[in-house]
């Protein structure tokens, strides 16, 4: 398969809308390129569709409008690439080693399509060999039976997990003896929980997908749906189209949050038009978010000031007084931060920040939105606690049209959290676990996905066991964490396709193939269904609609219940009764977890139910029984001071990102169109400006060297350089091909999550090019 042509451009600016015949095109490539392009005609009708699947694509929730089509360009993507008719066997194996598949891109490991039977490395030949499933399990169990720790083990957890087999996995951890759960929220939105947790009391998103048709304003930080998940798109073109305000504040300028044409308008489609998304567009510098909030802030006490001469009030003091505590040490908080401050740390104008703030004053409900762009920092807590207080001062939580909304990635990882996949479980669900099952589960803390890599680094986990993902090329610090893999005495993947994870082994390695969204799931009883949770806390039920590649291919709680087995008998459930309907599994997530009640009864409501949010009540599940108002002072410097101690002019800080052909690590192919790359992946995003001062020139080749104290060389060679609206001094390159660059140690504050938003970096001629 050849992934470019040298000949190719890879850089021209797109000046079309998001969406529109470019996405409808688009769909159709990867629909007729899926190798099974007849039967995915039916898999994409049933995409979030009434006994249908729930789309793989993203967490965003489904908006009650009539209509067939309820998939985007990104879901029709994973849905084609997940229903590939392309297979990965014994026979594919046999032909290449894993060193050579090594060697390969991420995007040609995922294009050779599904995994269809157990595999086991032999590092004698340095090929996966075919292994039964009995005897894959008995490796496991007797692996884990053997370990002088149940802490020895780390389960790692993708967010794409159902219901169902998250429930099982913790189950099975717990019944083992551990509470070591690193999974991807550790990487992405654990800022977001933590930050919510600490101030409101619970570590979700506030809003319904409704509350957008009654916001007055709406505050975009930190993302850009347009690549990430871009049904949001369509719910923000409705708040435009009914007359009110989206401010969008994102360091690069995105096509997908300035204009929007909507592939199912005939009459945009037909006469071209768009809808513009936003009212303002703001370009603060990396990090600079909270600053941003800060001058917002800094606005209103002036506003409220001038107000209350006039007998007025901009504050919503009944509200501040009734649900929150510690407004006052805040207020003193921002009236301490200069101007001066704020303006250098966010990169905005005082006149932009003013216009914003005067937008918020005016709104009488107001939702604030955010992802990676916020959550990747040193300071993400304290970012989300300052978007928390700007919401807490007019009272928008727990009215119509207003709230807090993170916006989560995979499809299920807020469903994963709501299942106990947490390294600290709250006591709560620990007391139900040993109630209902008779055993008493670790209380101790266990690994989150850093703390995991150190762990394994350091030979104090010897197993790891991933439950979907790509562990290898989602984390910090490539080499370490690769080496962190090969230091375990066995590595197992449970997995749809082939990734770099299955080619990074322990002493012992397997990769156990499961079924993905798209495939019937036929058990003892029947076609099974599982459930998901959007980032609304809405929980929806999900059916399979094709016939599996391979009968050797087995369901996620399949595999779960059969490592246990093998590992606990049956304790402290019998695992593979419960594989035979998955209603009994559903039975005893209604036993332990809150609101769950009657589980398998409300999940066959069309559209699925609500779980609530105590914070949404104005039920604040804090130590002070109201909202929490953090004070924090603005960071010295956006970076660690192992870094920001060799900070010279040359340095420069970085992001990493998704290109538009990508989602997370699962690359579908080598374009960013809304950014103009063709072809390409290894780029970095320039202001010109710095382009210039720096001595460079567009599309020169260079190395990008991560500037940090340790002592440790962390380089990337041979990437362009894109001139691009993005701030002096930011650059931004894709992800997982920059993953090197972030330091291990590189974390934030309270949430321990890599800094992959913010990581000090210097631009050099690569090296090829200075020996020419």
């Amino acid at each position: 398969m050849s992934e470019k042509h040298a000949t190719d451009a890879y850089y021209k600016p797109y000046d079309g809308p998001a969406g529109g015949w470019g996405a409808l095109k688009s769909t159709q490539h990867f629909w007729l390129s899926s190798g099974n392009a007849t039967r995915n005609v039916r898999t994409l009708l049933n995409t979030n569709q009434p006994h249908g699947f729930d789309c793989p694509g993203c967490a965003w929730g489904e908006q009650h409008k009539p209509g067939m089509v309820r998939f985007c360009e990104n879901g029709a993507k994973a849905v084609n690439w997940e229903a590939t008719g392309r297979t990965v066997d014994a026979a594919f194996f046999a032909k290449h080693s894993v060193s050579a598949l090594y060697a390969q891109s991420d995007y040609f490991l995922e294009y050779q399509g599904r995994l269809t039977e157990p595999m086991r490395y032999n590092p004698n030949t340095d090929h996966y060999e075919p292994i039964a499933w009995d005897d894959a399990f008995a490796l496991i169990g007797e692996t884990l039976r053997g370990l002088d720790s149940p802490d020895q083990v780390e389960f790692y957890t993708s967010g794409r997990a159902s219901n169902e087999a998250a429930f099982l996995y913790q189950l099975f951890a717990r019944a083992y003896g551990t509470n070591n759960f690193p999974d991807c929220s550790n990487m992405c939105h654990e800022a977001s929980g933590y930050g919510l947790i600490s101030s409101i009391g619970i570590g979700k998103g506030t809003v319904s997908i409704d509350d957008f048709e009654q916001a007055d304003a709406v505050f975009v930080f930190g993302q850009n749906p347009g690549t990430n998940h871009p049904r949001m798109l369509d719910t923000l073109r409705d708040v435009i189209k009914h007359g009110k305000q989206v401010l969008c504040f994102n360091t690069l300028k995105e096509r997908g949050l300035e204009r929007f044409q909507h592939p199912q308008n005939p009459l945009e489609m037909l006469t071209n038009g768009f809808t513009p998304l936003n009212t303002a567009y703001f370009t603060p510098k990396l990090g600079g978010d909270m600053a941003a909030v800060r001058g917002i802030v800094k606005v209103l006490i002036a506003l409220e000031e001038e107000a209350q001469q006039r007998g007025e009030q901009v504050f919503d003091h009944a509200f501040i007084a009734e649900h929150t505590q510690g407004m006052d040490d805040y207020l003193a908080q921002v009236k301490a931060t200069s101007w001066e401050k704020i303006l250098e740390q966010s990169g905005l104008t005082r006149e932009e920040i003013v216009s914003a703030a005067q937008v918020y004053a005016k709104a009488d409900s107001v939702i604030c939105t955010w992802a990676m762009g916020v959550t990747q920092h040193k300071h993400s807590v304290p970012t989300v606690h300052e978007i928390v207080n700007l919401l807490l001062l007019r009272g928008n939580l727990g009215k119509p049209g207003a709230g807090a909304c993170p916006v989560r990635g995979h499809s299920n990882v807020q469903g994963d959290r709501t299942m106990g996949i947490n390294e600290k479980p709250a006591a709560a669900l620990l007391d139900k676990l040993a109630e209902r099952f008779g055993f008493e589960p670790p209380r101790n803390h266990g690994h989150a996905v850093v703390p995991a890599i150190h762990a394994m680094l350091e030979g104090k986990s010897r197993v790891f066991i991933g439950l979907g993902g790509n562990f290898a090329a989602a984390t910090p610090d490539t080499p370490a964490t690769e080496q962190a893999l090969r230091n375990c005495d066995l590595t197992v993947q449970i997995s749809t396709k082939l990734n770099r994870s299955h080619l990074v082994t322990g002493k012992n390695a397997l990769i156990l193939p499961c079924l993905g969204r798209t495939d019937i799931d036929m058990q003892a009883t029947g076609s099974q269904h599982v459930t998901v949770e959007d980032s609304f806390s809405m929980v929806h039920a999900s059916s399979g609609v094709l016939e599996p590649l391979s009968l050797e291919m087995r369901s996620e709680p399949a595999i779960i219940a059969g490592m246990a087995k093998a590992t606990l008998g049956n304790h402290p459930v019998n695992w593979m009764e419960l594989i035979e309907d998955y209603d009994r599994i559903r039975d005893l997530i209604a036993e332990v977890i809150p609101g769950f009640t009657d589980f398998n009864q409300q999940i066959a409501q069309p559209g699925g139910f609500y779980l609530g949010n105590s914070a949404r009540e104005h039920r604040w599940n804090t130590p002070a029984s109201k909202a929490i108002m953090h004070s924090h002072e603005l960071p010295r410097h956006i970076l660690h001071d192992a870094a920001a101690e060799h900070l010279t002019d040359a340095t420069l800080i970085m992001q990493t990102l998704r290109s538009h052909d990508q989602y997370n690590t699962t690359i579908y192919g080598l374009n960013d169109r809304y950014r103009g790359i063709k072809n390409e992946r290894k780029v970095v995003f320039i202001n010109p400006a710095d382009l210039e001062r720096l001595g460079f020139s567009e599309g020169q080749e260079v190395s990008i060297r991560s500037v940090w104290n340790d002592g440790q060389e962390r380089r990337v060679d041979g990437f362009k350089l894109v001139p691009y609206s993005i701030p002096a001094g930011n650059v931004a390159a894709y992800y997982p091909e920059t993953n090197p660059l972030v330091p291990l140690t590189s974390v934030g504050d309270y949430s321990n999550t890599p800094t992959s938003k913010s990581i000090a970096v210097v631009l050099e001629p690569h090296q090829s090019a200075r020996i020419a």
